[in-house]
């Protein structure tokens, strides 16, 4: 936009507008509000690029609709779910259990894994690397990025499971020294 007092005149025509279609969508309130806030940061981000400001008010409902599908999109892959709701499918991890679990078990375990699955978590976990930045040094999509981050976590969990156990095995098997 080319000057603040622009940018409040569109906020202020078209506001109320938005907020209501934001509010059809999401039937909720406060989503309808973030919605609507979402839309005016873009806007505010990219509006400028608008040539024909005629078309300013259908760019913002274009741009409402699809930050709702999209919310809608990301919602329906990753469900949101109370703790106490799946804990049943949560994992168990007793103390002695994280106490057996050391560094060298942690890397042996990952160099077990294929490349495909080694590389997004030594990237995510060891050098705190965005799954952006994942995508872009990995050069494939950032969903692939989490589906592998999410598989991998699943094989590594179950590759320690399977060294912990060898390794308590390995315990009881062994003689008494006297």
């Amino acid at each position: 936009m080319d000057t603040p007092t622009e940018f409040e005149s569109i906020v202020t025509a078209h506001y109320e507008p938005l907020y209501r279609f934001a509010l059809s969508l999401a039937k909720c309130q406060s989503r309808a509000c973030d919605l609507t806030q979402e839309t005016f940061l873009i806007f505010a981000q990219k509006g400028a690029g608008i040539r024909d400001r005629s078309k300013i008010k259908s760019w913002l409902f274009t741009t409402l609709r699809r930050e709702f599908l999209g919310e809608r999109r990301h919602e329906t892959r990753f469900p949101h779910e109370e703790v106490g709701e799946v804990e049943h499918e949560l994992p168990t991890l007793t103390p002695d259990m994280a106490a057996q679990l050391d560094a060298a078990d942690l890397v042996a375990s990952l160099q077990e894994l294929d490349e495909d699955f080694r590389m997004p978590l030594t990237l995510f976990y060891l050098e705190d690397v965005s799954y952006r930045e994942i995508a872009e040094i990995l050069e494939i999509p950032i969903g692939t990025v989490m589906s592998r981050l999410s598989r991998g976590k699943t094989l590594l969990r179950k590759s320690l499971e399977k060294s912990r156990l060898k390794a308590q095995s390995n315990l009881q098997n062994r003689p008494l020294s006297a």
